[in-house]
């Protein structure tokens, strides 16, 4: 048995526009700037921007927006993130004024006990948002 520990602790997108991409999260789902990062990796430059829910890294689950200078985003189906909000009517009616697109107004799925829609960030990446209906 190894003693190795080993925890989920980030999601990071590629993106063309850094500042962009950030501003549509923090308008969006209510993340904050924690830090930027420029460096470089295996000799090609990068530049990312980590943000948080929280004042820190502490117990969150960053989402960190990150761009390859010499290189364009991949296509938008790169991943499909997914957020759970108390309120998802609302949080998809912030959408479209932070430059996003609604993709499914949320609808309800009692099978499943939820309510769910999907929305699509500045770049066209799929974002799924869901809503636990009371039981």
């Amino acid at each position: 048995m190894s003693t190795l520990s080993n925890n989920y602790s980030f999601t990071k997108i590629v993106v063309d526009d850094l500042d962009r991409t950030a501003d549509f999260y923090k308008t969006v789902f209510d993340y904050k700037e924690f830090q930027r990062v420029q460096s470089d990796v295996a000799g090609e430059p990068m530049s990312e921007i980590i943000m948080v829910k929280g004042a820190s890294m502490e117990g969150d689950l960053p989402l960190v927006i990150w761009k390859w200078p010499r290189r364009p985003a991949p296509a938008s189906s790169d991943v499909i993130l997914g957020f759970m909000t108390s309120n998802v009517d609302e949080l998809v009616a912030r959408v479209p004024a932070a430059g996003g697109k609604i993709i499914q107004s949320p609808k309800d799925d009692p099978e499943h006990g939820v309510r769910v829609g999907f929305v699509a960030d500045v770049d066209g990446r799929l974002i799924e948002v869901v809503q636990m209906l009371a039981a």
